[in-house]
């Protein structure tokens, strides 16, 4: 446990070299949908951005990660369009395919390495049309990459379709930005009726449920016993544990969890600090400039973690032989990767991550644990 990753200058040079100033033709960026990588695939944008000045960059988005499109500096507009899962859906691919088409993009980056994420891109006559092998996709990708296992974490894999083919990877990428306007975060605080008081944000939901500390309700407890507000976030999955919180830590703490993630995004920029597991929204709170502690159990901070840097990462002190593990359920050990993380630890971390930015506490006896 304690505070491990550096936060990464979102302007410095990542030796991204403009490639063509007067390219003006559209680029299409199709990322994973899951809303973490979603945020992560703001990196993609940002080496385009770098590498042609003037060529306008599209995202491809679900109705659930849409609102993360409004916040991206770099990123001309976002196509709505959500495709079914576990299944091909061809009437859903042709009407995507001419909705491209009618936009007349001349690339398509294809991060998702599946068959189905490459048809519409080809259906449209997308000329360029850039990804990793894959799942065998002769005929639909035309740019073709290889060494995707070679390339250490998910990022690598995503920002190195947008460099020239065989150029080497940055020291660092640009970091992902989420841009939430002051004025629509004041907003979202009083139409919420949530006051001006110093906020922590919980959110302990996630993707498998080995990702998810159990320890929310005695936390926010703690934290509202010192004089802040706590506002659990999540979606409608996260309803029954945010009752549990609300109930364990009382008056000061609200549930803000809920079906429409711009609700989300605009918590997670009005809270003062982000406590999270490994998920989406600890990656929208670090993108957002919120200063974000991230809790690791069965996944690597090293591989999953932020570029934007955390203010601390949170794991056990206990030596788990089983760790990382990546699986989303937990099958040994007893989940002693997460259990074994008490909240009082991370409480005393949320100390110092306030008190680092400046920020006064409410009650005094905060730090020294009375």
């Amino acid at each position: 446990m304690g505070n491990g990753l550096k936060n990464m200058n979102p302007d410095s040079d990542h030796s991204v070299a403009v490639e063509d100033a007067s390219d003006t033709r559209p680029i299409l960026i199709i990322p994973y949908m899951w809303i973490g990588d979603f945020v992560r695939g703001h990196s993609v944008v940002r080496v385009l951005n770098r590498r042609f000045p003037n060529r306008p960059v599209d995202l491809l988005t679900t109705t659930l990660c849409a609102p993360l499109v409004d916040y991206m500096p770099g990123v001309r507009g976002g196509i709505v369009w959500d495709l079914p899962r576990g299944r091909l859906g061809l009437a859903k691919q042709w009407g995507l395919a001419a909705e491209l088409r009618a936009r007349h993009y001349d690339t398509a980056l294809v991060l998702p390495r599946t068959w189905k994420s490459a048809i519409a891109p080809t259906l449209a006559g997308i000329p360029e049309r850039v990804g990793f092998v894959g799942e065998a996709r002769f005929g639909l990708i035309n740019r073709w990459r290889w060494g995707e296992k070679a390339l250490p974490r998910f990022i690598d894999k995503n920002a190195a379709l947008a460099l020239p083919e065989g150029a080497p990877l940055p020291h660092e990428w640009p970091v992902p930005q989420l841009v939430v306007p002051a004025d629509e975060v004041n907003r979202f605080r009083q139409a919420k009726g949530l006051g001006e008081n110093t906020a922590v944000a919980l959110a302990p939901g996630s993707v498998g449920s080995s990702k998810r500390w159990t320890y929310y309700p005695q936390a926010a407890k703690l934290l509202a016993e010192r004089g802040l507000d706590v506002w659990v976030v999540g979606g409608p999955g996260e309803k029954a544990i945010a009752a549990d919180i609300v109930t364990a830590g009382g008056p000061r703490v609200r549930d803000l969890t809920g079906t429409d993630l711009r609700n989300g995004i605009l918590a997670m920029a009005a809270a003062r600090l982000a406590i999270s597991n490994d998920s989406g929204l600890m990656h929208i709170a670090a993108a957002a400039g919120t200063p974000t502690m991230g809790i690791f159990g069965p996944t690597s901070p090293y591989h999953w973690a932020p570029l934007n840097g955390l203010a601390a990462t949170v794991q056990t002190r206990t030596t788990v032989p089983c760790q990382p593990c990546h699986r989303p359920v937990c099958t040994m050990n007893d989940h002693r990767c997460m259990g074994d993380i008490p909240a009082a630890d991370v409480v005393e971390t949320a100390a110092s991550v306030l008190a680092e930015a400046g920020i006064g506490l409410p009650n005094s006896s905060f730090r020294d644990g009375a």
